[in-house]
């Protein structure tokens, strides 16, 4: 954990959250700026900074988010219909927050 990090505060049970699953690695949460009627956060629970620092162990628990994203999608019945999952990286890329999550966003075309 990385104390200066919301999402790791978030992961400790710190800071709140709207949950919406939770497992030994990974959660999802509602996006507190949602850019969509449904906009989830799905973040390893260990501090990853960014893609720019994926180590190759780091591959099991990038794997497990995505089956995240999958299982919020037909949570939200959005699987068939269809959703976004998107992950920023660095300032330039648009990433906020320096700990690796991705915004699962569905609801609007």
């Amino acid at each position: 954990m990385t104390p200066a990090c919301i999402f790791c505060r978030i992961a400790a049970k710190e800071s709140p959250a709207d949950i919406e699953y939770e497992d030994d690695l990974v959660m999802a949460f509602r996006d507190l700026y949602p850019k969509a009627p449904v906009h989830l956060l799905i973040v390893p629970k260990r501090h990853i900074e960014s893609i720019a620092q994926v180590e190759p162990g780091d591959a099991g628990v990038l794997g497990r988010c995505i089956q995240v994203a999958r299982l919020m999608g037909e949570r939200t019945g959005y699987a068939e219909r269809g959703y976004r999952l998107s992950c920023n990286t660095g300032p330039e890329g648009g990433q906020v927050v320096d700990h690796i999550h991705f915004h699962f966003t569905a609801g609007r075309r």
